[in-house]
């Protein structure tokens, strides 16, 4: 396993960007270690709900956590107001960076991860396939 330590910046779209640059650096099973920055504004998708929530920041990025795959990503982002307030979720695109994103990507190429569709769930989900 290696990791990719990357800084994405003032504007750029954290999800789309993030995404781009692991297409760029040909990550394409991976997993966020860590993240801190801040971001404009944070568009998200809240637990359990359909609708997706757009609130204006300046927002600190307390966490962001997630996996990457061929067929997709998944990330989750904790992020805190000018009041300390943190605020969480699903992070979607319209998300725009503020100030830096310093980002820890663990590249996980040789587990070969998919995201297949769950019907339990009704998402695709990952799958890690069975070696041997």
């Amino acid at each position: 396993m290696s990791h990719i330590v990357l800084r994405l910046h003032p504007n750029m779209d954290l999800r789309s960007a993030l995404q781009a640059e692991c297409l760029r650096m040909g990550i394409f099973s991976g997993a966020i270690v860590t993240c801190v920055g801040s971001l404009q504004q944070a568009t998200l998708r809240l637990a359990g709900a359909d609708v997706i929530e757009t609130r204006k920041g300046p927002f600190e990025i307390c966490s962001l956590v997630g996996t990457l795959t061929p067929d997709g990503v998944h990330f989750h982002i904790s992020l805190a107001d000018a009041h300390g307030e943190m605020w969480g979720g699903h992070l979607c695109e319209g998300s725009p960076i503020h100030t830096t994103a310093e980002i820890v990507i663990l590249d996980l190429s040789e587990h070969s991860l998919r995201r297949l569709f769950d019907p339990n769930t009704g998402y695709p989900e990952l799958h890690v396939p069975q070696k041997g």
